[in-house]
C-alpha cells in the first residue's frame, strides 16, 4: 500500500511537470506570435515599481491599493454568511484569491502576459496583507467598516482565535517574502515574454 501510494504520488508530480512543461512552450509560441511587446514592456516597468514600492513602504498606496481594498471588503459579504470566524478571515481569502482567478481566467484565454500582470496584483496583495498581519498587535492602521459600526481588525481577532497572536511579525515576515517572490516570479516572466516578443517578428497585436 506505501509503494503504492509513492507511485501515485511520483505519477502526479510527473502529470503536473508535464503540464507546466507544456504550458511553458505554449508561453514561447503565444509570445512568438508577432505581438508588440513596448507597450507591455512600458507596463511591466509601472507594475514592478508599484510593486517594489509596495513592499519597500506598508503605507504607500496605489490604484492596486484601492481595488484590493475593494475585493477585501467583498469577501466579508460573501462569507459573512457562514459565520463572524469566515466572515472575517473571508476578507484576506478573496483579496489573495481574486488575482489567482483572475490569472487563471487569462490561462484559460492563453493570454501570458496577463497572466503575468495578475501575478504582480498578487504580489501587491500580498504585501498589503502582510502589512495588516503585521498591525494584528499595534491595532495602529485605520480600519473601515462597510456595515458601519465599530470596525473589526480582522488579524487581531483570527490570530487571537488560534492562539497565535503574538507570532503576527512572524507570519507577516513570511507573507511579505512570498509576496517578494510572488512579484519577482511574475514580472521575470513578463520580461521573458517581452524579450520572446522582440525576437519575433514585429506586428500590431
Amino acid at each position: 500500500m506505501p509503494q503504492f501510494g509513492a507511485a501515485a504520488g511520483a505519477g502526479g508530480l510527473v502529470g503536473v511537470r508535464t503540464w507546466l512543461s507544456g504550458r511553458w512552450r505554449d508561453a514561447a509560441v503565444w509570445a512568438g506570435e508577432g505581438r508588440s511587446w513596448p507597450p507591455r514592456a512600458a507596463l511591466l516597468a509601472v507594475l514592478a515599481y508599484f510593486g517594489w514600492r509596495h513592499l519597500a513602504d506598508p503605507e504607500y498606496g496605489s490604484i492596486f491599493s484601492g481595488i484590493t481594498l475593494g475585493v477585501h471588503e467583498l469577501g466579508h459579504v460573501v462569507f459573512g454568511p457562514l459565520g463572524a470566524w469566515p466572515g472575517i478571515a473571508g476578507g484576506s481569502i478573496v483579496q489573495v484569491a481574486a488575482p489567482l482567478a483572475l490569472a487563471y481566467g487569462f490561462l484559460r484565454q492563453r493570454d501570458y502576459f496577463a497572466i503575468a500582470v495578475a501575478g504582480a496584483w498578487e504580489g501587491m496583495s500580498l504585501s498589503n496583507l502582510a502589512t495588516y498581519v503585521a498591525d494584528a498587535r499595534a491595532q495602529e492602521l485605520p480600519l473601515v467598516s462597510p456595515f458601519g459600526g465599530d470596525p473589526v481588525h480582522d488579524w487581531n481577532y483570527l490570530l487571537s482565535s488560534v492562539g497565535m497572536l503574538r507570532q503576527d511579525l512572524l507570519l507577516a515576515w513570511w507573507v511579505r517574502l512570498g509576496a517578494l517572490g510572488v512579484l519577482a516570479g511574475s514580472v521575470a516572466f513578463g520580461v521573458w515574454l517581452c524579450v520572446r516578443m522582440g525576437r519575433s517578428r514585429p506586428a500590431a497585436s
